[in-house]
């Protein structure tokens, strides 16, 4: 099973998108893991996950996350900002599938 894990300030804003994400990912009938940590817990959390997300309000730590997680061999990108604020959680799924297919 493929784990997305989602990176905002406290974990707080993207719970709502992980649920959104959660019954998106059910409705396609895909088995994935989705989960919200706050970036404090970036770095013992992204191991242990396929791919990191980060909500626009913490994308200014893109390439220090990036540069730490390659060590794991994991890929972060930030989420766009549009697609965060309307919870658009489709595009923001099909942004993370395309990041664990590559």
């Amino acid at each position: 099973m493929k784990k997305i894990l989602l990176c905002c300030s406290a974990g707080m804003s993207t719970s709502l998108l992980v649920k959104k994400m959660i019954k998106e990912a059910d409705d396609r009938g895909l088995e994935l893991e989705i989960v919200a940590y706050p970036m404090a817990e970036f770095e013992t959390e992204v191991a242990s996950c396929d791919v990191c997300l980060l909500g626009p309000q913490v994308r200014y730590k893109l390439n220090e996350f990036k540069k730490y997680a390659a060590e794991h061999n994991v890929e972060v990108a930030a989420i766009d900002p549009m697609a965060y604020g309307t919870m658009n959680a489709s595009k923001i799924l099909d942004s993370a599938l395309k990041m664990v297919a590559s």
